[in-house]
Formats: C-alpha cells, sequence, structure tokens
C-alpha cells in the first residue's frame, strides 16, 4: 500500500509541475457584422512554421473561450474558425504569459453557404449543425496505426475494452465509410482493418433510420453514428493485409483482407481460418484476433461463439473452428443509383464439455440439479444483403434492401444430470443422446419511395417490409429418465419410473410478416408540421410437428407418437392509424405519434384429433414520444416514449401439451392477453471541449400492464408442468451516469474515466401455483485511466465491481447475492524501433459461487512483435494464457434459479505468425522495399 501512495503522489506532482508550465489564452467571438456571440467556433494555435496543430479549443454560448496552453518559445499562429466565417488569424512571437486576446471581430464569409466549406486548412474540429466533425490529421498517431487507434484520440470518444463506442457518452450503433457500409454497419471489421492514415475526416451525427435519412427527419433514435470519410488522395488504390499464425496445441490462425477502392466503387474481399474462438478480423499489431486478447469481444468472447453481420456463430461456449470468406462492393450504378452489398459464408464447429449446478427456487422448499454435457454444435450461412437508393430527381428518392440468409446447424449433446432435494435425496435423474439438425431459410426487403412537393415541408412517403422464415428441424432424443418417488410415506423416496425415449420429432416452422406504410405530411409553420399514417401489418407463425418413435424391428423411426404430433398456428392483423405532431426548433425539436392499433388476434391448433380455434379482438392505443433540447452545441437532454404490445406465441395460448422433454412438460393459456408495457428514456449528456471534460446521465425502464409470465408446478419427484399466465406490476429498469476528462502536456496524454450503472427490476411468477415476486438490484462502478507518451508507451488499467442482489418474496430464500471483482492492464511499448511489446493482464474474482467451482482466475496475454522491410512485414510470437489458469465459471441470480456454470475455454498456447501489408493509392508506390503497407 506504501507503494501505491508514493506513485500516486509522484503521479500527482508531475501533472501540477507540468501545469505549471502553461499559460491560458482567453476571448470572445463575435459577429463583426451585428457583435452576436459566435457559440461552437474552433480556436486552434498552429506552428508558424509547418501549420502543426499545438492545441485548441471551442467557444461556449456567449462565444467566450479560455484554455491552457503549453509554453511556446517559436512563432505560433491562433486562428478561428466557424461555418458562415472567415478563418481569423494572429501571429504571435511566444507565449511566455497568460494572453487575453479580448473581443475578436469575425468577417462574414460571403463564399460559403450553408454547408460548404471553402477548400483550405481544416480545423481539428468543427461542430456542423447536428454534425461534429473532426479533422484526422490533427490528431497524432502512429503511423502504421488503424482506425480504431484513431478514434481513441478523439476529444469524447471512448472505446472500452470489450469493444463498445461511446462519444460524449452516446453510443455508437453505425459506422459507415464514405457514408456507406463497410461489411456491416456495426463497423468492426473498419475499425479494425482499414489505416487511419487514410482518413480524412471522422463526422459524428445522430443514427438515423433510412426513412429518417432520406426524408431529412430528425433522428428519433438515441444512438450515434460514425462516418469515416476517405482522403481524396487515397480514395483510388490498393491495399490489403496478409497474415498466418501456428502454434502450439496445434492453434492456428489464418486471414487476409484486400481493398480496392476508386473514387466511389469499392471492393474488398476477406477470409480467415482459425481455431482460437475468432473470426480472425481484429488484426491489430499487438494482439492480432487472440480470443481473450484486447478488445476481444468485438468479435468473439471466451466462451466460443462469435458474431459478424449481424450473426452469431459457434455454440456459444467451448472452443471454436472457423471459416469465413466474405465479400463488400459498393458503387454507383449510374448518376444518382448507388449500390452497396456484402455477401459472407460462415463455417463454425464448437466443442464444449459443461458443468453446471443450480438451485431451483420453490416456496416449500428448494432443490439442486447438477448436470455435465459435452456438445458439439456445427453451423454454415451464406449471408447476402445489398442496398441500393436511387434519386429520381431532387425531389424524389426509392431505396430497397434485400438479404437473404441460408443457414443449417447439427448440435449433438450428450448429458448427464440429475436432482436432489433439501434431505440431499435423489428425486430424478437423466442420462442419454440428443441430436438436432436445423435448416433455416430466411429472406426479408424493405422498400422505400420518398416524394417532396414544392411547398417546403409536405411530403408523402410510402413503405414495405416482408421478412420471411422458414425452418426445418430434426431432432433426436435417446434418453431415459427415472424419476424416484415415496410410495409408503416414510419419507424415503424408495420407488421409482422409467421414461425410455429413443424417438425423432420433424418440425417445420414458418414466419412470415408484411407490413405496408403509407404517410404524408404537411407543414402548419416554418417549425412545425403535422402528418398522417396508415400502417398494415400482417404476422402469421405456423409450426407442424410429426412425432416417431423407433420400431426395432424395422430398425426405423417408423412408428408415428401422437402425443408428440401437433400443429399450431396463429395470425395477427393490425391497421394503425396514428396523426404526427413534429416541431423543430434552433434549440430543441420534438415528435409525436398518437393513434390507435386495432388488431385481430386468430390461434389454431389440432392436437390429439381435437380442434381449438381462438380469435381476440384489440383496440390498444399507439403513442410514441421523443424529444431532444440543447441548452448548448454540446449539451442535451434527450427524452423517448412508447407504448408497446406484443402478443402471445402459438406456443403460449393454446392449450396443447409438449411433451419432447421427459422433466419438463409445457401446455399453453388460452385466456392469455398480450404483454403491454410503458418504456421510458431519458438522458443528459455535456462534452467541455475547453477542459476536455464530459459527462452522461440517463436512467430508463420498461413498465408493464400486463406481462405474460410461465406459472411451474413440481410434482414428488421435481418434474415440471408449465403453463403461462399474466401479471402486472412487474418492470426493469436501469440508470447510470460517467464522467470522464482527457489531459495532454507535450509528449504525455492522460484520460480519466468514471462511471456507475445500475438496475432495479421487479419480476412476478407463480412457483406451485403460489404468486412470487423477485427484486433485483445490480450496481456497477467502473474506473478507467489511459496514459500515453508520445508514440512509445500506452498504459491503460481498468477497474469493475458489480454487486448483484435479489430478495424473493413466497419463497423458502429470502435473499440472494454476489459481486464480482474485474482488474485488467493493457501495456503496449514501441522502442527499441520497430518493436511492439504487448501485455494484457486481467484479474477476476466471483463470489458465492457454488463448491467445486472456482472463484478466481488470472488471464496474461503477452505478444511481440517486430517490423522489418521497411514495415511491410510483422513477425511476431505471442503467448495466450500465460499463467494458463483462463477458466469460464460463472453464476446467474434469476427470478427462479441461482445458477453456477462452467464451460470450456482456451487454456495456454504460444503463435507464432507472419504478417505482410500493402498499399499502393493513386498509382504511386512508398519507398522502400516491396508494396508499402498500412
Amino acid at each position: 500500500m506504501p507503494k501505491i501512495i508514493l506513485f500516486l503522489t509522484f503521479f500527482l506532482f508531475s501533472i501540477i509541475a507540468s501545469a505549471q508550465n502553461n499559460f491560458s489564452i482567453k476571448g470572445k467571438t463575435l459577429s463583426a457584422v451585428d457583435k452576436k456571440p459566435i457559440e461552437s467556433a474552433t480556436v486552434y494555435l498552429t506552428s508558424a512554421k509547418d501549420s502543426t496543430m499545438i492545441d485548441y479549443t471551442i467557444s461556449d454560448k456567449n462565444g467566450s473561450f479560455n484554455f491552457s496552453v503549453k509554453k511556446q518559445t517559436k512563432p505560433f499562429i491562433v486562428k478561428v474558425s466557424s461555418i458562415g466565417f472567415e478563418t481569423f488569424q494572429k501571429e504571435f512571437k511566444s507565449l511566455e504569459a497568460n494572453l487575453d486576446l479580448g473581443e475578436l471581430l469575425i468577417n462574414d464569409d460571403v463564399t460559403t453557404l450553408g454547408e460548404v466549406v471553402v477548400t483550405g486548412e481544416a480545423p481539428p474540429i468543427r461542430i456542423k449543425n447536428d454534425t461534429l466533425e473532426f479533422n484526422a490529421s490533427s490528431f497524432k498517431v502512429r503511423p502504421d496505426a488503424n482506425v480504431e487507434a484513431l478514434l481513441k484520440q478523439l476529444p469524447g470518444v471512448e472505446i472500452d475494452n470489450e469493444g463498445k463506442i461511446t462519444v460524449n457518452g452516446k453510443e455508437v450503433n453505425q459506422v459507415l465509410v464514405n457514408g456507406k457500409p463497410f461489411f456491416d454497419k456495426d463497423g468492426k471489421i473498419a475499425l479494425q482493418n482499414l489505416p487511419s492514415e487514410i482518413i480524412n475526416k471522422v463526422q459524428i451525427t445522430d443514427t438515423k433510420s433510412k426513412k429518417e435519412e432520406i426524408s431529412g427527419e430528425k433522428a428519433s433514435s438515441n444512438n450515434a453514428s460514425i462516418n469515416l470519410t476517405i482522403d481524396e488522395d487515397k480514395n483510388k488504390g490498393f491495399f490489403g493485409k496478409f497474415m498466418g499464425g501456428y502454434g502450439s496445441d496445434n492453434r492456428y490462425e489464418s486471414s487476409f483482407l484486400v481493398n480496392y477502392f476508386k473514387n466511389k466503387r469499392k471492393i474488398s474481399v476477406l477470409a480467415s481460418s482459425n481455431n482460437i474462438n475468432s473470426t480472425g478480423f481484429s488484426m491489430n499489431e499487438i494482439f492480432d484476433s487472440m480470443g481473450g486478447g484486447r478488445n476481444n469481444s468485438i468479435y468473439t468472447s471466451d466462451n466460443g461463439s462469435f458474431g459478424i453481420n449481424g450473426m452469431r456463430f459457434g455454440g456459444g461456449a467451448g472452443i471454436t473452428v472457423s471459416n469465413m470468406v466474405g465479400l463488400n462492393y459498393a458503387d454507383e450504378w449510374f448518376k444518382n443509383l448507388d449500390a452497396n452489398g456484402s455477401y459472407f459464408y460462415t463455417d463454425a464447429n464448437s466443442k464444449n464439455n459443461n458443468r453446471t449446478k443450480q438451485i431451483n427456487l420453490r416456496p416449500t422448499g428448494n432443490f439442486t440439479t447438477e448436470s455435465n454435457s459435452k456438445t458439439v454444435d456445427d453451423k454454415f450461412a451464406h449471408n447476402f444483403n445489398y442496398n441500393f437508393e436511387y434519386k429520381i430527381d431532387s425531389t424524389t428518392s426509392i431505396y430497397v434492401a434485400p438479404k437473404f440468409v441460408k443457414a443449417k446447424s447439427r448440435y449433438s449433446k450428450n448429458l448427464s444430470e440429475f436432482s436432489t432435494n433439501e434431505t440431499n435425496q435423489i428425486a430424478n435423474e437423466s442420462v442419454g443422446n440428443t441430436f438436432d439438425e436445423t435448416d433455416n431459410l430466411n429472406f426479408a426487403n424493405s422498400i422505400y419511395f420518398y416524394k417532396s412537393f414544392k411547398k417546403k415541408g409536405r411530403s408523402i412517403e410510402v413503405g414495405f417490409e416482408n421478412d420471411n422464415t422458414k425452418e426445418d428441424l430434426n431432432s433426436l432424443n435417446n434418453t431415459t429418465t427415472t424419476f424416484y418417488t415415496d410410495t409408503d410415506n416414510d419419507g424415503i423416496f424408495d420407488d421409482s419410473t422409467i421414461d425410455a425415449r429413443n424417438q425423432i420429432l420433424k418440425n417445420r416452422k414458418l414466419k412470415d410478416t408484411y407490413t405496408a406504410e403509407f404517410s404524408y405530411f404537411e407543414p402548419v409553420a416554418d417549425s412545425l408540421k403535422v402528418g398522417f399514417t396508415l400502417k398494415y401489418k400482417n404476422n402469421k407463425t405456423s409450426e407442424n410437428r410429426d412425432g416417431f418413435d423407433f420400431d426395432a424391428t424395422t430398425n426405423e423411426y417408423s412408428v408415428r407418437n401422437e402425443l408428440l404430433t401437433n400443429f399450431l398456428s396463429s395470425t395477427t392483423n393490425t391497421v394503425n392509424p396514428y396523426m404526427f405532431i413534429g416541431m423543430t426548433k434552433k434549440d430543441f425539436y420534438f415528435g409525436l405519434n398518437m393513434g390507435t392499433a386495432i388488431s385481430k388476434f386468430e390461434s389454431s391448433s389440432l392436437y390429439l384429433n381435437n380442434a381449438t380455434n381462438l380469435v381476440k379482438n384489440y383496440v390498444l392505443p399507439s403513442v410514441g414520444l421523443y424529444g431532444n433540447y440543447k441548452f448548448t452545441k454540446s449539451k442535451s437532454f434527450w427524452m423517448n416514449y412508447g407504448y408497446e404490445v406484443d402478443f402471445a406465441n402459438p406456443n403460449e395460448i393454446l392449450p396443447v401439451a409438449d411433451l419432447s422433454n421427459a422433466l419438463n412438460t409445457y401446455i399453453g393459456n388460452p385466456d392469455l392477453d398480450p404483454n403491454k408495457s410503458h418504456y421510458v428514456y431519458m438522458s443528459l449528456r455535456d462534452y467541455d471541449f475547453a477542459t476536455k471534460t464530459g459527462f452522461n446521465i440517463y436512467m430508463g425502464g420498461n413498465f408493464y400492464d400486463s406481462q405474460i409470465v410461465s406459472s411451474t408446478t413440481f410434482d414428488e419427484s421435481n418434474k415440471r408442468t408449465t403453463t403461462y399466465k399474466n401479471v402486472s406490476g412487474t418492470f426493469s429498469s436501469w440508470f447510470g451516469a460517467s464522467w470522464n476528462k482527457a489531459l495532454k502536456n507535450e509528449a504525455h496524454s492522460y484520460k480519466f474515466g468514471l462511471s456507475l450503472g445500475g438496475s432495479y427490476d421487479i419480476n412476478k411468477g407463480f412457483t406451485d401455483g403460489q404468486l412470487f415476486d423477485a427484486k433485483s438490484k445490480r450496481i456497477t462502478p467502473k474506473l478507467s485511466f489511459n496514459y500515453d507518451y508520445g508514440e512509445l508507451i500506452s498504459l491503460n488499467p481498468t477497474y469493475n465491481f458489480t454487486y448483484r442482489e435479489t430478495e424473493y418474496t413466497n419463497y423458502i430464500l429470502d435473499k440472494a447475492s454476489n459481486f464480482t471483482h474485474k482488474f485488467n492492464l493493457q501495456a503496449t511499448t514501441y522502442f527499441p524501433k520497430n518493436f511492439v511489446f504487448g501485455n494484457d493482464f486481467g484479474y477476476t474474482y466471483n463470489s458465492n459461487i457454488a463448491d467445486g467451482f472456482k472463484k478466481d482466475f488470472y488471464l496474461w496475454n503477452t505478444s511481440l512483435g517486430y517490423n522489418f522491410l521497411n514495415k511491410t512485414l510483422l513477425a511476431k510470437v505471442k503467448v495466450y494464457d500465460v499463467l494458463n489458469q483462463n477458466l469460464s465459471t460463472t453464476r446467474t441470480i434469476s427470478a427462479t434459479t441461482i445458477r453456477d456454470e462452467e464451460n470450456d475455454v482456451l487454456k495456454r498456447y504460444v503463435m507464432f505468425s507472419l504478417t505482410y501489408k500493402i498499399e499502393k493509392f493513386a498509382g504511386k508506390e512508398k519507398k522502400g522495399g516491396g508494396i508499402q503497407m498500412f
């Protein structure tokens, strides 16, 4: 502890000492025409010798600015830039005392109209209406850095260890390149693989739907979108990288990504193959795609699953072998027709050993289930999606976005489990094998037409969407389950019943959804418009199941099992007319939808020759509200409200028994009402560019008028029968706050982050016929710090603490709780020259894990790389899990269970790899051996 105090004291004095070499520069920006303050003008200093940026700030709503700048002994220039005004500049010989510039009168720029900017030196940051724009060249990164490294340098932009990006507290859910998706809107491949040197500007806006984007409406979401614009000189060329590696325990990885850009035409091809739980495209120079390494969950998690293009592969646990091929293509086929799309083929094989201990909570006494299983999961998928946008003329646009997915999976499980009561007597046990083979086919499409008229604000919009899915499932069940009972009531389970199954289920599930929408908008005033929308939605689901038992005489599954055979279907038709009122002012905007949803819900079933037909009609409110108020250009308040209705699934509402599982029987309830809930979200955020300090406060929740929950009863041997009921008064809520600050002194850069998150939920349900409620609380504080010394050293320690507690009523258990500590330290050095040495060290502690499950573990990954041949080649050796302690143990507390689980994870291995980088832009190659790379 004394060493830590000494270090912190030294660190604090270092900051104070460096601050003593800084001087303040202040002033006020005013329009030369009317002397009104200029808000959000960029004030920045550049070297008079070579125009290198020294520092910058943003003026506040009063036009004032005041920022601290290090001592300058050489001439420098103070510049002021703002949309619609000429760039102001004034040269000074040195800065060796505080500088008061007074009132700076800025002339109007008559050559600048709206968003048009005169070509010239770009300021480091510019706020243009709803767009925050960074000039990439103003933020220094390593010459071979990727786009993710560039984003980490931008003020207000945070990327956590899980790869989640936030801008001033707002989560980024879309990353585009020149306004188009690069393989996927998530943008993970772009961030990890595009070189930062080709980026001209980073533009950050509120995320809009395609409808809002084309029509020019304000965003109704509370997410952010990043658009990376490519430098004109770098938008013509060929670049990419090839990587291959092999290591101990036959671990391997290989991947390549090549790109051809020519103005609006962009063609990219990627492929990967590995057995380290990764798609292979977090290829930074430190850890590449090492599962469990930094930013690991951008693509993977230690439990063996990974995601790409909105789909997940792998079994969600264990060790995954994956292969992938992908193509992305974007072009302007002819004037005003933009096309963009991608294709992926992916296959993944996951193997896992699972051990679980689960306490099942009951009002009359808990019972415990322990299980061991071995699973193998194979998945194959073709994924194709494309977007076409055609501007027929300046007032008319049409957008078409088809998507096609064909997937197949095979899942086998070898299971052994048993349940015991509180006196440790076995109530049931089961052993056997199951095998599922699934074929899935999905086609979805969106068509959107927009037309504006001569009168500003008057427009019509027509939209159509379809989503069609067909799933064929063959499920083999070869299990033996033994149930124990106390037949003579002496307290001892001395009698048993055996349920032996060798059967197959053939199940076809169809789901078709069609939505059509027509809207008309009319301006009432410059800032106010009203609209009318008529929306129709048809949703149909059907499930046809045939069950067959094994016939030993024919050696086939040919004996029809009527108890496992049924047909279920439901159709919902909804007509939803609603009015829209929208207002847009300088400092705020809001939109309000109010209407009525008229629905006809029909369900039918055929089971054991008994037919059931249910018809229900509903007239429900349809309400949506969103709004934003800007106190300043950077400080704003956001709120969103919606009333949501979800109808029951056929298996929940139809009185058909699902007997496919010997331990669990499910049957629907025809008296169910739909889920009805209120959604609320609010946030307050700000980022002060003068002090490079920001905060974000948010809260939200779902509050149910009616919620569908399960109702489970148990017999003496703990066999479950579950149906469904409605409850009210349940909700899930969340809240949080974050604060971050950046400091810079010459080569030293510091980033501090502090956040606090939490949730409070009330869940209700029925166990053994008794209504219970469970109140769940979660609190998660987090500390983070990042230190960079020029291009030589980077240190990033983080600490997370999470506490969870659930209180129960009508249970034998009053309360359950657990907490976790997570500490991580990432350290990277870039010296000696051409060497890169990275370490990623983590410690995790999980309290209250059941006996036999380890509570804590260390995970240390290390990597050493060497660049040679003028950085066209990178040779690297890395060690995953140096201490050989990696574990996957989790505790999950729900309203009805406390579950401890352990799965297979990657263990220690050594990997040797070689990466070859190429780069050729505008027909020119960099000097040096071979073709140069990013």
